[in-house]
């Protein structure tokens, strides 16, 4: 199996991840605007649903070649730094949040959340050779600082939650239909 589709199948695995996150984002989003409406959380879960089942079929159709590198010395070392990177993401969250509370200002939490998630894709970009990863790092970053100052309600406004999930998605959808590099 070839190196594109070693790439293709990890692509894949995180928009099964983007599409899963990106619907909850969605979900918080129309919670806080709408109330739990079980129309909009039946449209907002099929549409995740589609779009995990779309990335699903796109894993196994190449999940040989991601398994065939499972060993390598650079998927070791990358593995890693994506646990390392994606525990300090929680711990900050967490830390961020209960400062946020803790000092009255509990309507920047989702902000925090926000851009802390983008954060993270920064180094990741590096780490998988995937430089879209900055991209949708910096989309959310600015987002997150951009609707929180220029929104009405600041950054209590759920548009935020909504931004953020489509974000994800649409870097989910990039991740599956581009092709990543000739073979």
């Amino acid at each position: 199996m070839s190196t594109a589709s070693a790439f293709r199948a990890s692509r894949a695995i995180g928009a099964m991840f983007f599409s899963l996150m990106g619907g909850i984002w969605i979900v918080i989003w129309s919670n806080r605007s709408f109330g739990s409406k079980p129309i909009y959380l039946t449209v907002i879960a099929a549409c995740a649903l589609l779009l995990f089942g779309f990335a699903w079929s796109k894993y196994q159709k190449n999940k040989a070649a991601l398994v065939g590198n499972a060993e390598s010395p650079e998927k070791k070392r990358a593995d890693s730094i994506f646990n390392i990177v994606n525990a300090g993401q929680w711990i900050l969250i967490l830390i961020a949040g209960n400062v946020l509370v803790n000092i009255h200002q509990k309507e920047w939490v989702f902000a925090a959340a926000m851009f802390i998630i983008g954060l993270h894709f920064i180094p990741l970009a590096s780490v998988f050779k995937y430089p879209v990863h900055y991209i949708t790092g910096t989309a959310l970053m600015v987002w997150a600082v951009g609707y929180s100052l220029a929104l009405p309600m600041g950054p209590a406004n759920p548009i935020g939650c909504l931004g953020t999930g489509i974000i994800l998605w649409l870097s989910a959808i990039y991740g599956l239909t581009v092709k990543p590099f000739p073979e």
